[in-house]
């Protein structure tokens, strides 16, 4: 049997000795502070059987908000931005909105006169660029845009954009038994045309605001088309009806970063037994932003308070996580 140099297997042990200390810690981007060792202790408290806080896997259903939770909001909204660039591309199909706002505003890039419409400008907007196609072909188009478009900022593809922390959490939480749930006030479609790649999210388990939809038999040609009609609204109160008619159980854990989060906490929290509710706070501005109170964008005022006055964690992203996004190295704070 061949004799291995002492000097060789040593330098074996200390290059793999990083990779195995990874391994064995499921969240090697979370600094060992209060908001990891929230989770753990909670994850070990409903999953160890003869505990009285022991939960059944069946009923281990964690739910997060997408936007400012998963990935990055900043300086708007990505689906935004999606929805500015389709005006864009399908505006020689519609002459009309050379002179029709909100759509003139986008083609002139005139921010202030974009601002001045509003959510209800918006709202034209997101119907115009969302609807009138099969889910199907603006599922397909979702992919194009997400294929070549990147961040204002840091010139990465927005599946990029996504937080390390967060998707180790994810798989933390699958490893020990529970169902992960987008619930978000982001489109339906326009989240599972990457959730289950970036995330490992399936589309069942994806759940957001809806249009209309209709089936369409043309000639055989089968297809479901989506109306410029808003159906739901999966923000705010939206989120717990969504939660009670699609899943149908009460989650025993939900994250979030924003006002639009609360009443999904508080609907949590608000069951029996051993609950969390976590809040993804923005306070880095070196390598993501700080924002909160006063923000436009994922403005965290109340569900801030309530989290202060009611014990939920508040994962302090400057503090708590040792990197921000999968491209960006460990810091050694």
């Amino acid at each position: 049997m061949p004799q291995v140099h002492p000097m060789r297997w040593l330098f074996s042990l200390l290059v793999m000795l990083p990779l195995l200390v990874q391994a064995a810690d499921p969240l090697p981007s979370w600094y060992n502070g209060a908001s990891r060792q929230a989770i753990e202790q909670f994850v070990a408290a409903v999953t160890t059987e003869g505990s009285k806080d022991y939960v059944a896997p069946t009923e281990r259903i964690a739910v997060f908000d997408n936007d400012g939770t998963l990935w990055s909001e900043q300086p708007m909204y990505f689906e935004v931005l999606f929805a500015l660039d389709e005006v864009k591309r399908l505006a020689p199909q519609h002459p009309e909105w050379k002179t029709q706002q909100p759509f003139k505003a986008v083609l002139d890039g005139d921010q202030k006169a974009l601002a001045a419409s509003g959510t209800d400008g918006m709202m034209k907007i997101i119907v115009a660029t969302h609807a009138g196609v099969s889910t199907e072909d603006f599922i397909a188009q979702t992919r194009r845009w997400l294929a070549t478009a990147v961040h204002p900022k840091t010139r990465k593809p927005y599946t990029e954009m996504v937080y390390q922390p967060m998707l180790e959490l994810l798989q933390y939480l699958r490893a020990n038994g529970f169902k992960t749930y987008i619930v978000s006030g982001g489109e339906v479609a326009f989240m599972r045309a990457f959730a289950e790649e970036v995330y490992g999210i399936p589309p069942e388990q994806v759940i957001g605001t809806t249009l209309d939809t209709r089936f369409d038999d043309r000639n055989g040609s089968l297809s479901i088309q989506r109306l410029p009609k808003l159906a739901h609204n999966d923000d705010g109160p939206g989120k717990p009806v969504s939660i009670d008619s699609i899943i149908g159980r009460r989650p025993i854990l939900a994250f979030g970063n924003s006002d639009g989060d609360l009443q999904m906490l508080q609907w949590t929290k608000a069951g029996p037994g051993k609950r969390f509710a976590g809040l993804v706070h923005h306070t880095d501005a070196k390598r993501e932003w700080a924002y909160d109170r006063d923000s436009k964008v994922g403005r965290l005022d109340k569900a801030l308070t309530s989290a202060t006055s009611n014990g939920w964690t508040v994962v302090d992203m400057a503090r708590e996580w040792q990197r921000v996004y999968p491209f960006d190295s460990i810091d050694s704070q």
